[in-house]
């Protein structure tokens, strides 16, 4: 990357999300400097960077904004030389923004109404509608990672199973990713946390679990 190029990278510690672009801009060796926010004291930068969702993360590259994590990866891949995120194949690449969106729109709030739902009966239609989304994940896994040997885009979106998830089973003794329902998932999932930028990417494992088992107190004690 050119000396000149100015990238900053808006996040906030243990969001998936953020992680998402740190990868990909790890992958492509790619400087950035990371800006810390607070989403209960957002700072005047994030809401004029991302005035529609007012979220992280938000990638400022030469003083543009762009927003969203996905949106961000694809640019970070089509912006910065060296590693390929994306498969070059047109029709390849189709199908890694299709699984992608899969895991953001089917998977992820699956997931969500499992553990988060205040409603025991939601939480147990989250559970199944879980386990039905990741069996499909799980069909669609041919190799190593869903790029094939090395890891890509599908990989990056769905790392969230690999390393949040364990997390919120633990602190809620849930079950809702076990290695005899979904064992290529499971296998990937080990193959990726051992990836070096992964590992340098990934936040502080008791953080989270603190942080995820203060929302399970607060569900219960909603009750």
């Amino acid at each position: 990357m050119a000396s000149n190029q100015q990238v900053k990278l808006f996040g906030i510690v243990g969001s998936p999300f953020v992680t998402r672009a740190e990868i990909a801009l790890k992958l492509k060796g790619a400087e950035y400097e990371y800006v810390h926010e607070s989403l209960t004291d957002k700072s005047d930068l994030l809401l004029r960077y991302n005035p529609v969702h007012k979220m992280v993360p938000v990638l400022l590259h030469n003083d543009k904004p762009i927003c969203e994590s996905l949106v961000i990866v694809e640019y970070v891949d089509e912006t910065f030389t060296g590693y390929p995120i994306l498969p070059s194949d047109p029709h390849h690449r189709a199908l890694a923004r299709f699984w992608s969106k899969f895991i953001d729109d089917k998977v992820l709030p699956a997931i969500s109404k499992a553990a988060w739902n205040p409603d025991a009966r939601e939480r147990e239609k989250g559970g199944e509608e879980s386990s039905e989304a990741l069996k499909t994940l799980e069909n669609e896994l041919k190799g190593k990672f869903f790029n094939g040997d090395s890891m890509g885009y599908v990989d990056i979106t769905a790392l969230f199973l690999a390393f949040w998830l364990p997390l919120i089973e633990e602190a809620g003794a849930l079950e809702l990713f076990s290695g005899e329902k979904f064992p290529k998932l499971k296998k990937w999932s080990h193959e990726i946390l051992k990836h070096p930028i992964v590992k340098e990417a990934l936040p502080p494992k008791d953080v989270l679990i603190g942080y995820y088992k203060t929302r399970f107190q607060s569900i219960a004690a909603s009750k």
